[in-house]
Order: C-alpha cells, then sequence, then structure tokens
C-alpha cells in the first residue's frame, strides 16, 4: 500500500469536502479500494499504485470543474466519475453561448452538447435527438439568442406538436394564447433564463421572438430566423415534411426529440423516427445524438433513464 497526499489550492476546502464531509463522503464511495482522509486544504490517500493513479486523475477533474464553476455537486461528481472519461466539459475549454440573466453563464456543458453546438455551426440543419435532461432544447434556444444578439437573424421562432390536445385545443379555458401556453411552457423557460424579462416581452409582442404551435407553422416561408422544432417525436410524417420544409434561404433550423416519448395515438409513426432515417447523410443537415451520459439535471433523472431502458431491454 502506498501513501499520497493532495494539496488543494486556491480553492475553500469546504466547496470540495462539503459540510461535515458529505462531499468527500460521496467521492469516497467510488473509490471502496482507498482510504481517503482530510485535513485542512491537505488530502491524503492510500491504497495500491493503480487504484491512486485513477484518483490522481479523477480529483485533477474536480479540482478543475470547482476552480472554473466554484461550485460541486453530486451530479457533477457523476459525470465526472464516469467510467469511460468525464462527459462534463471542465477546465477552460467550455465557450460562452451567451450571458444570461444576473451574469449567469449558458454554455456547452457535455462533450455531446458541445458536439451539438458546432454541428449547429456548420450545417443550416440539426437534428438532437436523447432523452429527457440532456440539454437539447436549451442549448439550441441559447444558440437562437446568441444569433439573435450577433444580428446574424431576425426572428427566433420556436415550434412545437401541441400533441396532448390533438391540435384540437377549443375545449380549453380561455384565448388561443393561454391554450397553447401550458405546452410551449419549457421553451418560456428557456428564454426567461437568457433574456431580461422586459426586453423578453417586447421581442413577443413585436414579433422577434414567436412560440407558436407546429400547425401554425404551415404555408409559411421561415426565412432570416432560427427555427426550433421541439418534442419532434410528436410530430407526425406529414407535419415534419411540411414543417421541414418551410425553410428559407437563410434560415438555420434545429429539431430536437425523444424517441422514448412518443405521445402519438396507436399505430401513428413518428416523424421524427422518419426523418432521421431518410434524411441522414445527406450534405448541410447535421444529426446529434445524446444519451444519458449528457443529463445535466438532478442525478436522479440520469439513473431514472438507465432503470427504465434496462426494464425496456428485458420485456
Amino acid at each position: 500500500m502506498k501513501e499520497k497526499k493532495f494539496e488543494i489550492k486556491g480553492l475553500d476546502p469546504v466547496l470540495l469536502l462539503g459540510v461535515n464531509n458529505e462531499k468527500l463522503n460521496y467521492i469516497r464511495k467510488y473509490f471502496p479500494g482507498i482510504k481517503i482522509m482530510a485535513r485542512g486544504n491537505e488530502l491524503t490517500a492510500i491504497g495500491d499504485d493503480e487504484r491512486l493513479e485513477v484518483f490522481e486523475s479523477k480529483l485533477e477533474l474536480i479540482l478543475a470543474h470547482l476552480h472554473k464553476y466554484n461550485s460541486l455537486s453530486e451530479n457533477n461528481i457523476d459525470n465526472l466519475m464516469l467510467e469511460d472519461g468525464p462527459k462534463v466539459v471542465s477546465g477552460d475549454g467550455g465557450e460562452v453561448l451567451v450571458h444570461g440573466n444576473g451574469g449567469h453563464r449558458i454554455m456547452a456543458r457535455t462533450l455531446n452538447q458541445r458536439k451539438l453546438v458546432e454541428t449547429v455551426n456548420v450545417n443550416d440543419m440539426v437534428f438532437a435527438v436523447g432523452p429527457a435532461g440532456t440539454g437539447k432544447t436549451y442549448t439550441a434556444v441559447a444558440l437562437a439568442v446568441r444569433a439573435l444578439k450577433n444580428k446574424e437573424i431576425r426572428r427566433i421562432i420556436l415550434t412545437r406538436p401541441a400533441v396532448e390536445a390533438g391540435e384540437n385545443l377549443g375545449f380549453l379555458p380561455g384565448d388561443l394564447k393561454e391554450k397553447l401556453d401550458p405546452y410551449l411552457m419549457p421553451l418560456y423557460d428557456a428564454l426567461r433564463d437568457m433574456i431580461p424579462p422586459e426586453k423578453l416581452n417586447d421581442f413577443l409582442e413585436n414579433g422577434v421572438i414567436e412560440i407558436a404551435p407546429l400547425a401554425f407553422m404551415r404555408g409559411r416561408t421561415l426565412d432570416k430566423a432560427f427555427v426550433i422544432l421541439d418534442e419532434a417525436q410528436n410530430a407526425t410524417e406529414s407535419q415534419i415534411k411540411m414543417f421541414l420544409t418551410r425553410m428559407g434561404r437563410t434560415a438555420k433550423f434545429v429539431i430536437t426529440g425523444d424517441m422514448s416519448q412518443v405521445d402519438l395515438p396507436h399505430r401513428q409513426r413518428s416523424g421524427l423516427r422518419y426523418a432521421l432515417t431518410i434524411l441522414d447523410g445527406i450534405d448541410g443537415i447535421g444529426i446529434v445524438h445524446l444519451n444519458q451520459n449528457d443529463v445535466i439535471r438532478h442525478r436522479l433523472v440520469k439513473r431514472i433513464i438507465e432503470a427504465f431502458d434496462k426494464a425496456d431491454n428485458n420485456e
């Protein structure tokens, strides 16, 4: 057995260790073959050479994350400890997409989110497919807001199918906007993180930002715009064709969806699945697949996805 000491430099040790060593105890669960002790700003690890080498490499990633973000959650630790390498972007490599409200820096937080950013940069139409919590929509909205701020486009158009009401919203109370808002709330939530409230209201009132159900895209030509189709797995084949052919000459289209959450009526095929099959390999169209390793919500979300996937595979 070998002993190795690690000094915590330039950080409050509590950020790494947690109150009453809560975070350190969580880290310890990943290294059952190593004894890890903390005293002041120093960690001591005791174990064999191979395990100590792995611990040192993971500790470096955790410290780099702390230096960059000044915070560390159990979800961060889970991502940094992935066997095949960290999927969370650490160190100084993350590109700030937009500065949100309160100075919040919004950036690609995982390698696949970064791949999504890079793919959108070089393609006019991009499909982003993956489970809940992987940042598909949030990253796409951030890219749209960045393009608007940089005056690369004149407007942002956000749409999704109102599948739960079968696109027939007449029985719901209120005017059209009040009927649609519950289905479009995730898009509003992302915008509120990135644009000050008064400015956002002005954009919505003046049509600079438009949020509408998919059915409202029919017959239009969407140009000089960043257009996002969210929840595309709930679009039918005819709807997805209708939407994709709305693309104007200077538009940027991002289509997001989760094939595990198709809410279409029984025996009705998802248009997203069909589009991914027939459009793969076409020049100018990019496809990015995200997975449970990209989940940046509560750490339990990733475990829930894994449990459902395992159950589905065993059926």
